[in-house]
């Protein structure tokens, strides 16, 4: 065996120097980046394509800013709950879109003044329906950005109501109490001829709603009073009974958001209040109904006022959570500034909230509003989804002149969120309606309600009025 020679001491130290200097001169591991993300959380869209388009947009945006995006698309009645459940775990999405105005967790989320701002400045003002719909007045908080909002025409079977002497549909509420008798008579097989729900769901809450503004009935003034109970809604819920003894049937109190696409396109109904997804899923199904639907914008009332909510409000919340929030941003303000494409993706069902977003490249900022309108207007009347007549859809062209926010005649806060999102004013007419109780006995007790959630409100000082409360 071979003994190993020894190291002197001037050649270990020779040595352990000559590594020491190797390892200062290798290149030092440079730790990895966190990839950049942005979450976003989305309905799914009654108009499919529109999801498809939005989908592939992201894809494109992340790749172009080095973002990698994901989008979840869940049902719109699930919204709420998937927005409590992460508000509780404080953690989530970083972008979360709403369909009515979520003024109730304005507390939970960041305030959108600046993307607001800067969306005004390549656009123009945002709309008044949609603004009402995002800000808080009492602290003066954008708690949502709005990037559409959504038209509530009548849509009516135009043969059945060319029948009775009416080809071109309703023209007021009344009318519906006219013509459900003899729609009934003439078709028997339609077995609700005014569809209008009185259900705990999204389209019974428009309904209620238009019909307490068309007879000068309101939850609040513009002040934030509440003012429920008064002559002009019990005059509301007595033409509510009517018009349920008339023209529908107990069906409507169990319906859902889908419920009366599905009987209008089944000719089970022949008017309904709602947006044109009903029709455009008839076109896409190609179903023999869809040549017949047609619309009317909203139905004047006694005194002629007219007034119906927008369908839905599209509100985009940041959460104070959220881990990308000025990605979040970037992107809402680059998806205004796609929104012509997204109004076609949607087949005319989105509408602009800053409708110079939609205006022709290149023109001044102070033109965009009115130029954006005119080319809404020529799109309506000129479908070009092969409506037949092209026409079809003009009516909802006219939106801006009768179209409100959920919170007419004041704004939509949190008090007149939690009023919309527990039923409490279609609940009102139904009970009505069936004869649960009497007029006055359902409108007494939604006063009641209404009180009690406003106070609740202004105790957390996001609400104002109080001192003309009824």
């Amino acid at each position: 065996m071979i003994e190993p020679k020894r190291m002197d001491r001037r050649t270990f130290l020779r040595t352990l120097a000559g590594a020491a200097a190797a390892v200062a001169l290798r290149p030092a591991a440079t730790p990895k980046r966190r990839p950049k993300t942005l979450k976003i959380l989305q309905w799914s869209h009654f108009v499919p394509s529109y999801d498809v388009w939005l989908d592939k947009h992201a894809k494109d945006w992340g790749i172009a800013h080095g973002v990698e995006v994901t989008v979840d698309h869940i049902a719109l009645a699930d919204l709420g709950t998937r927005a409590n459940a992460e508000v509780a775990a404080q953690r989530g999405h970083d972008l979360f879109q709403f369909l009515s105005p979520p003024g109730a967790f304005e507390l939970q989320v960041l305030d959108m003044a600046d993307v607001v701002k800067e969306a005004e400045r390549r656009n123009g003002p945002i709309l008044g329906l949609c603004k009402r719909s995002t800000y808080n007045p009492v602290t003066r908080k954008w708690f949502g950005f709005s990037d559409n909002y959504v038209p509530d025409p009548g849509d009516y079977l135009k043969s059945v109501w060319t029948e009775i002497g009416m080809p071109d549909g309703p023209a007021t509420w009344e009318d519906l109490v006219t013509a459900a008798p003899q729609i009934r008579s003439k078709h028997p097989e339609i077995q609700i001829p005014i569809g209008i729900g009185m259900s705990q769901e999204l389209d019974s809450n428009m309904a209620a709603r238009a019909m307490l503004w068309s007879f000068d009935a309101s939850v609040q003034d513009e002040h934030e009073n509440v003012v429920l109970n008064s002559d002009q809604a019990l005059e509301a819920l007595d033409f509510g009974t009517r018009l349920f003894k008339a023209g529908m049937n107990p069906a409507v109190m169990s319906w859902n958001a889908a419920s009366n696409n599905q009987a209008l396109n089944a000719r089970q109904t022949a008017y309904i209040l709602n947006s044109i997804s009903a029709y455009r899923t008839a076109q896409d199904n190609k179903l023999p109904v869809a040549d017949d639907i047609y619309f009317v914008p909203a139905l004047k009332g006694p005194r002629g006022t007219r007034w119906a909510s927008e369908h839905v409000m599209g509100v985009y919340v940041i959460w104070k959570f959220a881990d990308s929030p000025d990605l979040a941003k970037r992107f809402l303000l680059d998806l205004v500034g796609r929104y012509r494409d997204a109004v076609m993706a949607s087949k005319l069902y989105n509408f602009p909230s800053f409708p110079g977003s939609v205006a022709e490249p290149g023109l001044p900022v102070a033109q965009k509003p009115e130029a954006g309108n005119r080319w809404l207007q020529h799109v309506a009347a000129n479908d070009p989804f092969g409506s037949s007549p092209p026409s079809k859809l003009k009516p909802i062209g006219t939106a801006l002149e009768w179209a409100t926010n959920i919170g007419h005649p004041g704004p939509a806060n949190p008090a007149e969120g939690e009023v919309f999102d527990t039923f409490v004013l279609p609940t009102m007419f139904a009970s009505a309606a069936t004869g649960q109780k009497s007029p006055k006995q359902a409108l007494d007790e939604a006063h009641k309600q209404v009180k009690a959630i406003f106070e609740k409100w202004r105790s957390k000082g996001l609400v104002a009025g109080g001192s003309a409360d009824r």
